[in-house]
């Protein structure tokens, strides 16, 4: 026991020494004057007045690659809520952030000196940066005017007092633990209405609010043309088309952001000031499976009893770490020139991708409809009334949910020989 005593004191007492030379060897700074620099290797940060914000470079643990970054300072992760650069790192070594002194403009440059990212302030009389206490990072000049704004170019994140405006959008990272742009996004459409959507290369497709409901069944409004929402202090996220959310912890005094996550999910999220940690206070979409693409193309979402992405039977990974990537088919050849056989996943539909819809239609005929197209990969049949036929160009926005009252038909070549997901009570037809 006195060994395992002395033991954890030692690892205690390197943890302090180590976050006390670290703390001695960064430095902080309230302003970036004109003309001034920060590199990768000076472990310098722009902190807001009340710490609550860092503005510097960020890496990944265990990464070499190099964001210029802003992040919540007392969070335990550092979380970041803005990046310059999401989709171009920069090197570990020779890397910098500068405002030059010819024409004032925020310069982010790479170890070989190009230019990776910069700011649109170019003949203008900046004098400094600054990072504001509302995580804000500001250029202004001598009188204190802002030239320009984090705020208007935002990446994932909106904070209080932060606008989100018609020309403007939130967009996800593309995978868990990275910053790369991603395909889930909230915008405002044409129709004025706050919008999640996934723009991803093969499709795009709205899945909130619920796109099987019009606009007023969705409490929303398509006549104020402002288009402008915002999450205020309080924790109440409000947009324009009267959409309405409140955090489940709704009051002042509490930190808080509105994110967009790698899973297509909007949340708000707050801050536990004792531990660091992050609680989810609302959230746009209950049932993750609801966000289209979530499981990428050719894959299912399912409820196993936690979500949870599968390929579609006769279908695989096309990258194993990746769901975003989805699946693509074991079989060549094509599904109109060989026997094929379908084979019916009960209580599973493909939110889309309809070339024909068909109501009060028979199984068989749904089935020769599909069987006569080449462009059909599928047919879902909805078992209510006399029967709906929906023909499927692609197998997109896969899910499974024991409120779907039908099936869906995935049409295979007879040779394939597909596994039986366990989930299912599956057969062919």
């Amino acid at each position: 026991m006195r060994n395992l005593t002395l033991k954890f004191l030692h690892l205690l007492f390197l943890a302090i020494t180590m976050s006390l030379f670290h703390s001695a060897n960064s430095k902080s700074m309230l302003r970036l004057k004109r003309g001034a620099s920060i590199s990768v290797e000076g472990n310098t940060f722009i902190t807001s007045p009340d710490d609550s914000f860092t503005c510097g470079f960020y890496a990944m643990p265990g990464s070499k690659a190099y964001w210029f970054a802003i992040w919540f300072t007392n969070s335990k992760d550092k979380t970041v809520v803005w990046t310059a650069n999401r989709d171009r790192p920069v090197n570990s070594q020779g890397s910098r952030i500068s405002i030059q002194g010819a024409d004032g403009t925020m310069v982010l440059t790479d170890v070989d000196g190009s230019i990776i990212w910069q700011t649109n302030t170019r003949k203008s009389d900046v004098s400094a940066a600054e990072l504001l206490n509302t995580g804000n990072l500001v250029l202004k000049n001598q009188r204190g005017d802002i030239l320009w704004q984090s705020f208007e170019v935002p990446t994932d994140t909106l904070l209080p007092s932060q606008i989100l405006t018609k020309d403007k959008r939130l967009t996800s990272s593309l995978r868990k633990g990275s910053f790369e742009s991603g395909y889930f996004n909230l915008y405002f459409g044409s129709d004025n209405v706050l919008w999640l959507i996934n723009d991803s290369p093969e499709t795009s497709s709205l899945y909130w609010p619920n796109p099987d409901f019009d606009i007023h069944t969705n409490k929303r409004t398509n006549y104020n043309s402002s288009r402008i929402a915002f999450l205020d202090d309080m924790g109440m996220f409000r947009s324009s088309d009267k959409l309405q959310a409140n955090a489940s912890d709704k009051g002042f005094g509490i930190k808080r952001r509105l994110t967009i996550d790698h899973d297509g999910n909007l949340r708000i999220y707050s801050l536990i000031i004792s531990t660091g940690l992050w609680m989810i206070t609302w959230q746009a979409i209950s049932q993750p499976c609801k966000v289209h693409g979530v499981c990428g193309t050719n894959g299912i979402c399912v409820y196993a009893p936690t979500p949870k992405c599968i390929c579609t039977p006769g279908y695989e990974m096309n990258d194993p770490s990746d769901w975003i990537a989805g699946c693509k088919p074991t079989f060549k050849e094509a599904l109109l020139s060989s026997p094929v056989k379908f084979l019916e996943l009960s209580q599973t539909d493909y939110f889309g991708s309809d070339l024909y819809y068909k109501p009060d239609f028979t199984l068989e005929a749904c089935r020769e409809l599909c069987l006569g197209d080449s462009r059909c990969k599928a047919f879902a049949y909805k078992t209510w009334g006399s029967g709906h036929c929906y023909v499927k160009s692609d197998l997109f926005n896969g899910y499974m949910s024991p409120d779907f009252p039908g099936s869906v038909y995935i049409k295979l070549p007879r040779r394939v020989q597909v596994s039986k997901p366990s989930i299912w009570f599956q057969h062919y037809v």
